[in-house]
């Protein structure tokens, strides 16, 4: 069983015990979260799909945030040749890894 949830903008195919990689939440790990803003909701092995317009209501997937961390810093070079134009900026970009718990409401 799996479905496709809509979380800070992106969309993720969440399964029971699986480990999502997701922008930074606001939360301590170990702390629990709800989404429910599920897009489709697929049985196991040849039950039925639920497929919502645009969520189906009343589905929730709840998650335990695991852990924080950084990507590796990329640097953003920009210059224009001949005009003496150079830009250097770098990013590293904040996540969460959730742990799936249940899939609940179908």
């Amino acid at each position: 069983m799996y479905a496709l949830v809509e979380f800070k903008g992106k969309q993720y195919k969440a399964e029971k015990g699986a480990l999502l990689k997701v922008d930074k939440i606001d939360a301590e790990p170990g702390s629990n979260i709800a989404i429910d803003s599920v897009l489709l909701v697929s049985g196991s092995g040849e039950g039925p799909v639920t497929v919502g317009a645009p969520y189906i209501p009343g589905a929730t997937v709840s998650a335990t945030v695991e852990s924080h961390g950084k990507d590796p810093k990329i640097i953003v070079f920009k210059y224009k040749p001949k005009k003496d134009y150079r830009r250097k900026q770098g990013h590293r970009q904040q996540y969460s890894i959730i742990k799936i718990a249940d899939i609940a409401g179908v």
